[in-house]
């Protein structure tokens, strides 16, 4: 693991699920991309998306890489039913993290799939 996030107390730790068609759109970076990928955020005042093979972690690089929200702990042990939700662990570590969360995984989904595409791995809706 790249981040911090093992190192960091979580202001909120609560239980989440993905949506299957991101879950395996990351499944699928990860046979298909070098981890750790780091994807900037824009539209997010200086946030950078760490995708690694084992968590989703936002960070600010302006506070030395600080984890502001991080998705963990993948339930997928013997997963066979690649259409239904997967769930996971979510950490805020700040009090206003909740607030990005929906664009993250938007912006995620994009960066994602154009990667993919850049890479010559078609990605299909």
């Amino acid at each position: 693991m790249v981040t911090r996030i093992h190192d960091m107390p979580a202001y909120e730790t609560r239980s989440d699920q993905l949506d299957a068609s991101l879950y395996n759109l990351w499944r699928r970076a990860r046979l298909h991309l070098p981890m750790p990928l780091r994807i900037e955020l824009p539209e997010l005042k200086q946030m950078v998306l760490i995708i690694e093979n084992d968590s989703w972690v936002v960070v600010d690089p302006c506070q030395y890489d600080m984890p502001v929200l991080a998705w963990l702990d993948f339930q997928d042990a013997g997963r066979d039913n690649l259409h239904m939700p997967v769930d996971c662990t979510i950490n805020y570590y700040h009090y206003l993290a909740d607030r990005i969360r929906g664009k993250v995984l938007t912006l995620m989904t994009e960066a994602l799939e154009d990667r993919l595409n850049e890479a010559g791995h078609t990605t299909q809706h």
